[in-house]
């Protein structure tokens, strides 16, 4: 009897060490798509890192590009880790980051992330003042526009004061809409003002006052 115990207690502790936390693979995979084209975004370089618990330091694990399917795939070892983080880069679009919690990741299933990304535009917002005076006051506020990005233009009021010839450059996503509201204080002239920024380009939104 005892032998037989011991057996079994043999048995169970291989099993418990043959099915430790740091066995098998995640598969993590999806389709990436150019989103202002409504196609796959060909040619894009996708990355995965990795983080350790308690570090906030990446560690670089593989890369692919992306073919005429869009699709990629990463088989990682299952390990201690924080999170994974993918990052998709393509020249004139915006970039891509995912991140992806230890936690959140399944061994028995294919872990798919589908990831979108715009091609970039961008506008020229040109206001010029013809007959300038020291009271002159003009204000806009973007009301359809790109937000939240590196080179996106603020979504406050912006304030003006007597003579002004200027240009301000601000990205958007591309083939999409870009408006503003602007009022001359203190007068009746006052509206609305909008372009579509046609991708990979500056397109002119103009106000002279």
């Amino acid at each position: 009897m005892e032998r037989l115990i011991s057996i079994f207690s043999l048995a169970l502790l291989l099993s418990l060490f043959s099915c430790e936390k740091g066995a098998g693979e995640f598969i993590i995979k999806g389709v990436i798509t150019d989103e202002t084209f409504g196609q796959s975004l060909v040619g894009a370089d996708v990355s995965i890192y990795k983080v350790p618990v308690a570090s906030s330091t990446e560690q670089y694990i593989e890369s692919q590009t992306i073919g005429a399917d869009g699709k990629y795939e990463f088989t990682v070892p299952r390990e201690r880790m924080e999170k994974y983080v993918i990052r998709v880069t393509k020249n004139k679009y915006f970039p891509i980051e995912k991140t992806i919690y230890f936690s959140a990741l399944k061994l028995k299933e294919e872990n798919i992330y589908n990831l979108v990304t715009w091609a970039k535009s961008w506008v020229e917002l040109k206001f010029v003042n013809l007959n300038p005076q020291n009271q002159d006051h003009f204000v806009y506020i973007k009301q359809a526009g790109d937000t939240a990005c590196e080179g996106c233009c603020p979504n406050q009021a912006q304030n003006f004061y007597g003579a002004v010839d200027t240009s301000i450059y601000c990205i958007n996503k591309g083939n999409t809409v870009y408006s503003i509201l602007y009022w001359i204080m203190n007068t009746t002239n006052q509206g609305y003002l909008e372009a579509t920024t046609h991708a990979f380009d500056t397109t002119q939104i103009y106000l002279s006052y």
